[in-house]
């Protein structure tokens, strides 16, 4: 495995291997690696022939009273695990590496940014197309390869390949959890050990909803107010939403797939989550129309 810390050098390592004609598959990450991120990299492994993951807690997609200083930053760990699962590159950049100056451009994906994460972490999307479109640009084309817990940030994501004609594929592969259903996060780690129980909270609420849809519910205040009732052991409640799974606004009546999808505050600790429903009435978007993707579109052919 080699880590490598500029942006010069990983640029000529990853295209002296396109020229080789070896496919190459990318894992962005914050560190703090966890199961989830481990599946993302497991994945880019069995569909490429070189993995490149890059570590780089971005401070652009904080706000002023989030949790950057805080963030976990255990690079040894992380380091061993990306060894043990067969990485080929980690790209450890530092700040100054990518942020040398003052910024005087933006990305921005309006519209899917307006709502949900977008209205209760302002700015927070447009750090995180900054950086997601740099980090393209230093990798160059590739499959690169996201969670589903972030269903949002994916299909902003996707939308903005799309839109700027990016060669990058963006996968999605579905969220790891724990045993007890809470989804895997960096995030976790903040929590106390008495909040850890009432974590559960979120991933119940929306378990519930999906229960509520496949047994025939599809009046969308009804099972809102069973997620709530799952919500009291939470200490905020930012949103819980029953939305379309591709612009993700928020439906009024469930006669096709969904999104339900929750943030919540457990103590300090902000938690996100999602759990897809496909009760297969709404015919799905054509392939090159789509840009929400659910796993099982992730599979088709991409030439690379």
């Amino acid at each position: 495995m080699k880590i490598v810390r500029t942006i010069s050098e990983v640029r000529d390592v990853l295209d002296d291997a396109r020229r080789r004609g070896r496919s190459v598959g990318f894992v962005p990450t914050m560190g703090a690696l966890h199961d989830g991120h481990r599946s993302l990299v497991r994945r880019a492994r069995e569909e490429n022939d070189l993995v490149c993951v890059s570590i780089f807690v971005n401070p652009t997609q904080f706000g002023p009273n989030e949790d950057l200083d805080a963030y976990p930053r255990p690079l040894d760990d992380d380091l061993a695990a990306c060894e043990h699962d067969g990485v080929d590159i980690v790209f450890v950049p530092d700040d100054a590496e990518l942020y040398p100056r003052a910024l005087a451009t933006s990305v921005r994906v309006s519209t899917l940014t307006d709502h949900l994460e977008g209205a209760h972490r302002p700015g927070h999307f447009d750090g995180v197309t900054l950086i997601v479109t740099k980090l393209f640009n230093i990798v160059g084309r590739c499959r690169a390869y996201f969670g589903e817990k972030d269903a949002q940030q994916l299909r902003v994501i996707r939308r903005m390949v799309s839109d700027l004609n990016i060669p990058v594929h963006a996968v999605g592969c579905r969220t790891v959890r724990e045993a007890d259903g809470l989804a895997m996060s960096s995030r976790n780690a903040y929590l106390e050990p008495d909040d850890r129980e009432r974590a559960r909270c979120l991933s119940q609420a929306l378990f519930a909803i999906r229960d509520a849809i496949t047994a025939g519910e599809r009046d969308v205040a009804a099972m809102l107010q069973i997620g709530h009732g799952h919500l009291e052991a939470a200490d905020e409640v930012d949103y819980l939403a029953i939305a379309d799974p591709d612009d993700l606004h928020h439906v009024d009546h469930v006669d096709g797939g969904v999104l339900v999808l929750g943030a919540v505050r457990i103590g300090s600790t902000r938690l996100i989550d999602n759990v897809p429903v496909d009760v297969g009435a709404r015919p799905r978007m054509p392939a090159a129309m789509s840009f929400a993707g659910r796993d099982d579109d992730d599979n088709r052919p991409v030439e690379l």
